[in-house]
């Protein structure tokens, strides 16, 4: 399945999300042991399909992929392909992409009465606060992260 990319900025690039077709893969269900190797060819015959287990709101969900290390402390890191699922409410102590006076952003939300700020997770990075004289929307919420090693 080819994504087809819908918009690039600066820190983040948006991508659509196509659930038509199931790609059922092998499931190790029991799980895979950190410790002593399990024989785990055992339970190859179960499968799980990717699109019904991560995207739940096909019409409002899109991948990003990360550009930048602003929240690598919360294990995010440049590369990653993030799950987006604009139809969730945004709210505080959630992972945000947010559009800020023109660009792109993932950062953490906190609200405080009258006031919004994103934070980062990453002490190189300051948070950075809200006001009414920005252009500002939160564009939805980070479900899932997929890192490559």
């Amino acid at each position: 399945m080819k994504l087809k990319k819908i918009h690039t900025s600066k820190l983040i690039e948006f991508f659509s999300v196509s659930t038509i077709y199931s790609i059922e893969l092998p499931l190790i269900e029991a799980g895979i042991s950190a410790g002593f190797p399990s024989p785990a060819d055992d339970f190859l015959d179960i499968s799980i399909d990717l699109n019904k287990e991560l995207i739940k709101n096909p019409s409002a969900t899109f991948f990003g992929r990360v550009n930048g290390d602003s929240m690598k402390d919360l294990g995010i890191d440049d590369g990653d392909l993030l799950i987006i699922d604009k139809s969730i409410e945004p709210q505080t102590g959630k992972i945000a992409v947010c559009f800020i006076d023109g660009e792109f952003t993932l950062k953490t939300i906190q609200f405080e009465a009258n006031l919004c700020w994103l934070v980062p997770a990453n002490e190189k990075y300051k948070p950075i606060k809200v006001t009414p004289d920005n252009e500002f929307i939160v564009w939805g919420i980070v479900k899932h992260v997929i890192k490559s090693f």
